[in-house]
């Protein structure tokens, strides 16, 4: 009889998410075995499309492998890399590099501006496998285009939101699922982004190219448009054509927790509530936007706010006091660490990992608000709490049940060699992007969207839909 006896704890694991858990991702194994798959035991030839800013510490996170070619238009933003490795291949045009690399090489890095990132459905029409900065990609199209390529060319496949890959973020879910906090039926989530300039209603002035930049492969698929130091090197992030705002640089670190506890799929709509700044050429000064998502398995409807240049927490439950942080403190379930976010040099605004200060705690977080209590997770969804505080001191973890990532690159590494599908795969990471994008899409628009994702498509807005799919220029088509 002892072996018989199911725990309350378990059996709300067993109903909860009985008809919810999506086939892929927490470490499942997919059936990836195809010719090119490595022994654990050899090296990767990596090739990196971008190798300065983010792309750096991306390529320095995979340099327990071979790093054999690089591709970057902007030579001056990747001049330590290049130095670093003098030896290895460099072009400046990507589909020149893999055409005259493919042999060499296995995995190919993406860390580009984000209207460039469906660069990997080149990489995996060639059978490689792919690490793709966040967001996936700048529009939802582009999302669903990858997560396509990545089922068809049996490729393995990372988004780099580094929350999916941290412990925190695991711990969360299985507090949730354990039925600690009740049913979900919000979460507020805010960051202090954008710390580059938006809300800008002007066109910059034309300006030299510089010499040591080559303009019109940096545009790759954007419509040609003149120079301007206000686009590069890293102030594109804000520009509709180039960028997803705030929403695109944070959200896929942010709602990780989120998107994984609550296994949150699709929207059925989405609308801004508030923004400031608006214009037709950049993302607003600022602004709060709501996401609508239907019942899940046997979990409730839930509302996800986004509130973006925030200086603080933009909720607080009540009943907490004001002295009381509502992100990490005293006893925080703090899981793997993630990386720091420091001062990128000339000016390029706080970026994740190197050595250096750490930002505010409070700039980035998530409330869960549950019908029996609240908790709480970080940027990267560790420092996982519940509150208030008294509460949070007596709490027991409930038993592991989600498996834990070796580390972001690790497991995309080891997923690239035959193992397990890495933890945001492009399964996980093309969907959980869709919903992101359609904030994003949200901001062009009036009133609540409606959204059919079935057939990728706003029902009640020919406006909305126009912002769905890029326009390629000429020679850039993707897929």
């Amino acid at each position: 009889m002892t072996h018989a006896r199911i725990s309350r704890r378990h059996f709300f694991y067993g109903s909860l998410l009985a008809g919810a858990v999506p086939a892929a991702g927490f470490g499942t194994s997919p059936s990836l075995k195809m010719l090119g798959y490595k022994s654990p035991n050899e090296k990767l030839n990596i090739a990196a499309i971008g190798a300065g800013g983010r792309a750096a510490q991306d390529i320095a996170g995979c340099a327990t492998e071979n790093i054999v070619a690089f591709a970057d238009p902007d030579s001056a933003r990747a001049e330590h890399t290049f130095k670093k490795y003098e030896s290895v291949p460099k072009y400046t045009d990507f589909r020149k590099m893999l055409d005259k690399e493919a042999r060499k090489i296995d995995a190919v890095i993406i860390a580009i501006p984000d209207h460039m990132h469906a660069a990997a459905v080149w990489a995996m029409e060639r059978g490689k496998h792919v690490y793709v900065e966040k967001p996936l990609t700048r529009t939802i199209w582009e999302a669903r285009l990858l997560t396509e390529a990545a089922a068809k060319y049996k490729v393995a496949t990372q988004m780099g939101n580094q929350g999916y890959s941290n412990e925190g973020a695991r711990i969360a879910a299985e507090i949730i699922w354990s039925g600690e906090i009740g049913n979900v039926t919000e979460v507020h989530t805010w960051t202090n982004r954008p710390v580059w300039p938006q809300g800008i209603s002007e066109l910059p002035a034309e300006e030299a190219v510089p010499d040591t930049l080559y303009w019109d492969t940096w545009l790759g698929v954007a419509s040609m448009r003149p120079y301007s130091p206000a686009y590069v090197p890293f102030n594109w992030r804000g520009w509709f054509d180039f960028g997803c705002g705030a929403l695109g640089d944070m959200a896929c670190h942010i709602l990780g927790a989120p998107n994984m506890a609550l296994m949150l799929g699709a929207p059925s709509s989405v609308e801004v509530i508030s923004q400031e700044g608006k214009n037709p050429y950049t993302f607003p000064k600022k602004s709060v936007t709501r996401f609508d998502f239907p019942a899940r398995g046997s979990m409730p409807p839930v509302k996800i706010f986004w509130y973006d240049a925030q200086t603080g927490p933009a909720f607080r439950p009540q009943g907490i006091p004001e002295d009381e942080p509502l992100i990490g403190g005293e006893g925080a379930f703090r899981g793997t660490s993630a990386p720091p976010l420091v001062t990128a040099p000339n000016g390029q605004g706080p970026r994740p990992g190197g050595q250096g200060g750490r930002a505010n705690p409070l700039s980035n977080g998530a409330v869960f608000v549950g019908d029996k209590g609240y908790l709480t997770t970080d940027t990267y969804g560790a420092n996982v709490r519940l509150l208030p505080l008294e509460r949070h001191k007596e709490y027991k973890l409930p038993p592991q049940f989600l498996t834990r990532s070796p580390g972001h690159y690790r497991d995309w590494i080891r997923a690239a060699k035959g193992g397990e599908r890495a933890c945001s795969d492009f399964s996980v990471a093309g969907p959980f992007t869709e919903w992101i994008l359609l904030g994003t899409v949200a901001l062009h628009c009036e009133g609540k969207l409606e959204w059919d994702s079935a057939r990728m498509k706003f029902t009640n807005s020919a406006e909305a839909n126009q912002h769905i799919k890029p326009k390629f220029r000429k020679g850039w088509q993707a897929g």
